[in-house]
């Protein structure tokens, strides 16, 4: 499972900045009793990011997006296409393109 040092480094290369609060919220359940691994089934999932854009904004759901597919790639999950449909609105399209991911708007 990538680090939160890791979430944000991740995320200050593709979008410039850490958005260390995102990676924290998404995470806060991880290592607590009861929760271990499974802290995903809480916010690892299309109602968490869009709890992250009310919380922290919009363009916050890109960042959460990528932490998610980040997680689930760890675990051995190809992502070839990560669809741009959020709630019914448009928030990100993500493709993997040998081995990076590429955002277009």
């Amino acid at each position: 499972m990538p680090s939160l040092e890791d979430h944000c480094r991740e995320s200050m290369s593709l979008f410039g900045k850490p958005y260390k609060e995102v990676h924290l919220w998404l995470d806060e359940f991880a290592g607590s009793a009861g929760y271990g691994f499974r802290h995903r089934k809480v916010r690892h999932h299309e109602v968490g990011i869009a709890e992250v854009c009310r919380l922290f904004g919009r363009e916050s759901g890109v960042p959460a997006m990528q932490h998610v597919v980040s997680d689930l790639k760890t675990e051995g999950w190809i992502v070839k296409h990560h669809l741009n449909k959020l709630h019914g609105k448009e928030i990100v399209f993500i493709e993997e393109y040998k081995g990076s991911f590429a955002k277009s708007y």
